[in-house]
């Protein structure tokens, strides 16, 4: 696949040396099941990224960091975001986590108390919904809504928000953007509506943004806390892992928009309560940010051409599933429903009938019941194995 004055062939991985690996995605299921369930993409890693990482294993550079490094994460980030969205942060307000589950966690406890309402758009991602109740916190849902986004796609019910904020009486707006699963990359005026709930009932804004790299061409992605008046109020959850391919590497940031939301955090967290990232992590993620754009957009590129597959395979051989190409990610949400499948679910259905291993719809909320995730970030020749 040409792109960018290149070729994303290199990195390109056979289902055989995939199942060679020790990850778990390829050997959750039998040898005969094709999986596409979770964000993990089935290519080779940016050179950058690799090289970092070689140059260790070959020092046996197996040591303790040093009392930079944070500082070196922080910077890095703070360049990412400017060069990419124009953002300007504090990297004094940056705290390294190991990964953005532990962020949103650590963040539910900091600044809401023990049987506070958060608010979810589900379907949404699923430790969003394990992880609210196992902090002692109110899941409290504002379910997305089809026609409310652009083309007809998925968009926010904001008439259903004020009503389950005014009714559930939470502290903190959990947001996805863009969104997983349906993929929507919320629009500025659809962020500035959530920006105006969040100041009228005093909700402090805690938002995953891991898929925003993950861009297609028409859509932009908008960081939160970069809105007017918003930084106060939100703390930004990214990593490298979802986008550069490397989830194992457990390297994620926080960032705080205030220094009070931060000593906040503090209070509820001391420095060595939540520990920091692997070195391995932070090498590589810091190589990935400052150095891995050409494989990324490589990358986008080739996720590109597979996200249109997908799209035509629908049109023309599942018309029954009702689909809505992502502005984001690599990952396809197939609403199932019209199949009408008696005492089976959609994926019990295309995991015994079809030997394809996707995700479980009703993982992300109720409104995904009759739904299921396909991963297309994969060879063309897995993908077209799968369809």
């Amino acid at each position: 696949m040409a792109a960018a004055g290149g070729s994303f062939d290199p990195f390109l991985l056979t289902a055989p040396a995939l199942r060679a690996r020790r990850g778990g995605k390829w050997h959750r299921y039998e040898p005969d099941v094709l999986p596409a369930f979770v964000a993990d993409m089935d290519f080779r890693v940016a050179p950058a990224v690799q090289a970092v990482l070689a140059s260790m294993v070959g020092s046996e550079d197996y040591g303790y960091g040093s009392m930079e490094d944070g500082g070196r994460l922080a910077a890095a980030f703070a360049r990412r975001m400017l060069a990419r969205y124009g953002w300007e942060v504090d990297p004094a307000l940056v705290v390294g986590v190991a990964d953005v589950i532990q962020g949103i966690a650590s963040s539910l406890i900091a600044f809401s108390a023990p049987d506070d309402g958060v608010v979810v758009q589900t379907p949404v991602y699923p430790p969003f919904l394990r992880g609210v109740p196992m902090v002692g916190r109110r899941l409290v849902e504002n379910p997305v809504v089809l026609g409310a986004g652009d083309g007809g796609g998925f968009g926010i019910d904001f008439e259903g928000l004020r009503v389950a904020v005014g009714d559930g009486r939470p502290r903190i707006l959990l947001l996805c953007n863009p969104h997983n699963p349906t993929g929507r990359a919320f629009t500025r005026s659809e962020l500035l509506g959530l920006l105006a709930v969040a100041k009228e009932f005093d909700l402090v804004v805690v938002s995953d943004e891991i898929h925003s790299d993950l861009m297609y061409p028409g859509f932009a992605h908008i960081p939160f806390a970069s809105l007017p008046g918003a930084a106060e109020r939100c703390v930004t959850l990214t990593s490298a892992t979802k986008s550069f391919n490397i989830p194992g590497a457990r390297c994620a940031v926080m960032h705080f928009g205030s220094a009070a939301l931060l000593e906040r955090f503090r209070a509820s967290f001391p420095e060595f309560v939540l520990g920091h990232p692997s070195r391995f992590g932070l090498e590589a993620t810091i190589a990935a940010w400052d150095e891995g754009q050409p494989w990324l957009d490589l990358c986008l590129a080739y996720l590109q051409r597979n996200r249109s597959r997908v799209g035509s395979w629908v049109a023309e051989a599942a018309r029954g599933i009702r689909y809505f190409a992502p502005d984001a990610t690599y990952l396809a949400w197939f609403d199932c429903s019209a199949f009408g499948l008696p005492g089976e679910s959609p994926f019990e259905f295309f995991l015994e009938r079809a030997r394809v291993g996707l995700g479980v719809g009703l993982d992300f909320g109720e409104p995904g019941r009759m739904c299921v995730r396909l991963n297309f970030g994969t060879s063309v020749e897995i993908l077209e194995g799968i369809l």
